[in-house]
């Protein structure tokens, strides 16, 4: 498959799982499940267009590198053991570590937390000709401390601060956060890798009986499983107030891997396409001094 058929194809399928406008958007209607009717016996060619996938990607970002315009931010939010991890090594596989940095973000310190909540990622945005990727992110700050009220009782903000509408305020703070980063050529596509329940369960369990998976597993991760439909209506509240056009988010199913993977490379390969990128044009100038080093040699 050449490369300009495999930018259509990967344009096609991760627009599927896009979502621009939140209006109405129902996280149910997404099946954790579905492969757009691939079975596993179709594991094999998926894999062959993964790998195609990440060559296209690694010529992208090279030009993304050397035209040195814009900045790309990926973010991945997920349940536990949805495959983020794997993911991100899968699919970015074939960039330049050169330009691109993770940065998995924790629980905040207690310097972050002398800090309004965007402080930390702040300091971690990519800058011009690299991608940037966030394993977890400020949406947390509409997650799990909106899951678990206690830990915005923690945040040393004022009392009169803590409204019942601070949730649609830090809505309205990230959509104004991603249009000004949009603005300056800091391009934002979201991820929310939908598990379920029973997947994860599966998943837990694998590493249970994995001596060499044992070190993935927390108690605590069991602790987030019973907030399942606590976390699932936060997530839905996200997607639904944080979608734009400029910055939406890619719903995809992540009960199978092989398919998660291949839907959040088709995403990057179509913001990348989507720019326009070309190798800078080299001026008459540089070209005489091109002649003169090789003249020189």
């Amino acid at each position: 498959m050449n490369t300009e058929a495999l930018i259509k194809r990967s344009r096609m399928l991760a627009r599927r799982f896009r979502v621009t406008d939140g209006h109405g958007f129902r996280l149910k209607q997404v099946d954790p499940g579905d492969t757009l009717g691939l079975g596993h016996e179709d594991k094999p060619i998926a894999k062959k267009l993964l790998a195609h996938g990440v060559e296209a990607m690694c010529g992208l970002q090279d030009k993304l590198y050397a035209q040195d315009r814009w900045g790309l931010l990926l973010i991945f939010q997920a349940m536990d053991a949805a495959g983020k991890d794997g993911a991100i090594k899968h699919v970015m596989s074939g960039v330049n570590p050169q330009g691109c940095e993770v940065f998995s973000f924790k629980a905040p310190s207690a310097e972050d937390l002398d800090h309004d909540y965007l402080w930390r990622s702040m300091k971690c945005l990519p800058e011009r000709g690299r991608i940037g990727i966030f394993n977890r992110s400020y949406y947390e700050e509409t997650l799990v401390v909106r899951v678990h009220d206690d830990l915005l009782k923690r945040q040393k903000l004022p009392r009169q601060l803590l409204t019942g509408g601070i949730w649609k305020q830090r809505y309205g703070e990230i959509r104004n956060f991603e249009q000004y980063l949009t603005a300056n050529g800091i391009v934002v596509r979201k991820f929310f890798l939908h598990l379920s329940p029973k997947e994860q369960r599966k998943r837990f369990l694998a590493r249970l009986d994995d001596p060499q998976k044992n070190w993935k597993f927390s108690a605590a991760d069991l602790t987030e499983r019973k907030y399942w439909h606590q976390y699932m209506s936060a997530y839905q509240d996200m997607i639904r107030h944080t979608a734009t056009h400029d910055a939406p988010w890619y719903v995809v199913p992540a009960d199978n891997k092989w398919f998660t993977r291949l839907v959040v490379a088709g995403a990057v390969i179509d913001a990348l396409d989507s720019l326009g990128l070309h190798y800078p044009t080299i001026t008459g100038a540089q070209r005489k001094a091109l002649a003169a080093a090789r003249k020189a040699l």
